[in-house]
């Protein structure tokens, strides 16, 4: 059966919700009742303390092969394909969806160079790849995140944290996804390079079309993006609205506020 896709929206949550389960132990939701939606060309900033289920959430929707994270109720989509029951439409919600976890800097395969990290997700893609126009791609992506050229036929350990979690975000924009799903994305960059790594999202954004979910606390980074914004405590939304200065609190909500003060 062929995938139906709303035109206008990347992302569609409605009550969606998620559970982990540990060795031997019974299944706890961490993520209970998310409705939302993203559009094409949008952003959404996803807040809340630690242990609010952003990155279980950040996980389900990126398609990522998370052991004990599944989908126990409701329905979420991203570009037409199911997080419930993906089944073989699991590989193309994994082209459509770049996706930064967490620390994705630390975690980079260290036997690979950089050049070979950011282009596996073509190669392991596609049988036959034009080197040159892979090279020039690369190239490209790692002048935008401001790196140098020569970190190219270096190895993750070579490199700093920063520069770690640059090669990580060329990644996860290499094949120039519909969607970033990105969990703290600009964590060990200095104020240049944050910027830079923030314009690459909003060019893509304004160019493409390319709709970001960004999990963060940091309401600078939701005013950079000009996300809208909502708010997880306890795996449950507390909070939704446009930036962190005009949000619709539940009546429970009202602990989670000084998440996104400025």
């Amino acid at each position: 059966m062929a995938r139906r896709r709303d035109a206008d929206l990347a992302i569609d949550c409605s009550d969606l919700s998620i559970a982990r389960t540990g060795r031997g132990g019974p299944a706890q939701r961490v993520v209970d009742g998310v409705t939302f939606r993203l559009g094409r060309g949008g952003t959404l900033a996803v807040m809340g303390p630690t242990g609010s289920g952003k990155s279980s959430l950040a996980a389900v929707l990126a398609g990522a092969d998370e052991q004990g994270l599944a989908v126990v109720g409701g329905e979420g989509t991203v570009e037409g394909v199911s997080v419930r029951h993906p089944g073989r439409d699991r590989r193309y919600l994994t082209y459509y969806a770049g996706y930064l976890p967490q620390s994705a800097g630390a975690h980079l395969p260290a036997r690979l160079t950089v050049a070979e990290v950011i282009g596996e997700p073509i190669t392991s893609r596609d049988r036959r790849v034009s080197a040159r126009g892979l090279a020039v791609r690369i190239a490209s992506l790692l002048d935008e995140l401001m790196l140098p050229l020569g970190a190219s036929a270096k190895y993750p350990y070579e490199l700093s944290a920063g520069m770690r979690q640059r090669v990580a975000f060329a990644r996860a924009l290499v094949l120039q996804p519909r969607v970033l799903i990105a969990d703290e994305p600009f964590a060990n960059l200095d104020v240049e390079v944050r910027k830079a790594a923030g314009d690459a999202i909003v060019r893509r954004r304004r160019e493409l079309g390319m709709a970001a979910l960004v999990v963060t606390n940091e309401p600078d980074t939701v005013a950079d993006l000009d996300a809208d914004v909502l708010v997880l405590r306890g795996g449950h939304p507390v909070a939704y609205g446009h930036g962190t200065r005009d949000l619709l609190w539940t009546p429970s909500g009202d602990a989670d506020r000084r998440l996104v003060g400025s």
